[in-house]
This record gives structure tokens, sequence and C-alpha cells, in this order.
């Protein structure tokens, strides 16, 4: 289900909400371009049926398409427990570079042991076109990418800061959800709350006027679903 295009700030960034997984997704423009971006594409899971489907990546495509985007990139912040990534579903119709924190070789070697995955399960990240570093800069366009470490719900995860001349955004993953629902969880395998509590303070050490876009939002007590905070 996509959401209204958030137009107010640069980059411009337009949701997609998955409700089975409470998952937000996004598609972020360069406002001096076609260029853009994919953030934590959702690939729909029947748990019960063991079915994949494709209902939400479909939509990231149609809107792509329609707006006659150049996708560049598709970006993870973290390998999520409660969905499948649609990343490469996305890249074999649209093209781009699918990216994710260089620790996932941590993650995969952690659970092809809890999952007893034999020696085909590759646990070198060569699943991904390219593993970015803490610090690490690249482009969407004009716009700047700046790649954090911020470990703790997983010991990958990594938030993205995407910013030009006047405003910037940073897309967290699951480190932090709103302000009326709280953190991540740090019970997985990797997990750690004290680590956790450094990333979010990284997080907030971002300027003030940061606008921070989230991976879930779990709409507690039923209100409106949002997606910055």
């Amino acid at each position: 289900m996509s959401c209204k295009a958030d137009l107010t700030v640069k980059p411009e960034v337009t949701p997609f909400f998955d409700p089975a997984t409470n998952t937000i997704s996004y598609v972020v423009k360069d406002p001096g371009s076609d260029a853009c971006a994919v953030v934590d594409s959702v690939m729909d899971i029947d748990y019960a049926a063991g079915r994949i489907s494709y209902e939400s990546a479909d939509a990231i495509i149609a809107f792509v398409r329609e707006q006659g985007l150049k996708v560049e990139w598709l970006i993870e912040t973290h390998v999520h427990a409660d969905h499948l990534s649609g990343a490469p579903y996305i890249q074999a119709a649209l093209g781009g570079r699918i990216g994710i924190g260089s620790q996932i070789t941590l993650v995969q070697e952690t659970f092809g042991k809890v999952f007893n995955e034999g020696t085909e399960f590759q646990r070198d990240g060569s699943q991904f076109d390219r593993l970015l570093e803490d610090e690490e800069a690249f482009a969407i366009g004009s716009l700047n990418v700046r790649v954090l470490h911020t470990p703790g719900h997983t010991s990958a995860c990594v938030t993205y800061v995407i910013s030009d001349e006047a405003e910037t955004a940073a897309f967290v993953g699951d480190v932090l959800f709103m302000p009326d629902y709280g953190t991540a969880r740090c019970d997985f395998p990797g997990g750690n709350p004290r680590t956790l509590y450094r990333s979010i303070k990284r997080i907030l050490g971002l300027p003030a006027a940061t606008r921070l876009y989230t991976c879930h939002d779990y709409r507690p007590g039923g209100r409106e679903l949002r997606y910055v905070c």
C-alpha cells in the first residue's frame, strides 16, 4: 500500500506500507534527476502456507515505472526476521545495485550455524553487490549518502543518512520505532541492548532537523500510520 509522498523535504520520499508485517519500504528520489533508491523492500510470505508472493514489490516496481525513475540502489538496513527482502526481485525488473552493511557476514555466520546450513550457504556476503562500511559514502544522483553502522538489533544494522545541501533524512531500520512504541528488539542472536543503546545515541546525535524514517509502525491503539519521527 503506497502512502502519500513526502515532498516537503529533500530527498523526495515515498513510503509503501505492508500491513502483514507493519513494514515501511521507501522509494527515495533525487529531486534534481530521475535517480532513486529503494530502501528495505518487502517480499511477501505466507508463513502458514509457505507461499511467497510479490504484491509489495510489484507496487514499488509499478510506481518507479509510472514516475519514469531509474533505480540506482536497493539498500537494506539489515536482514529482516519478519519478511524476506524484495531487492533481488526488484533488481531483476529495474536494475540497480543491492547494498547492505558489511557486517552481514557475521549475521550469515551466526544464522548459518543456528539453522545448520551446509557449505552451500555462502557466508561472505556475495549475495549482495556491495558491502557498505561504517562512514562509507555513495550517491543517489546528486544526493549524498553516508552509512552509519548502528548495531544492536542485529550486528549488521546500518542507518542511511541521505542529504542534499538543504535537508537530511536518516533511514534507521529497526533501531528506532515511533516514540509511542519504543526501540527495536535485541534478543535475536547477535543482538545486544548495550550496543543498541549506543547506536540510538549515535542516531540522536545527528543534526536536530534530521528526519528519521522508521522501518516499522505497529500503530499502537489503532492510530493512523506514521513513518517519520
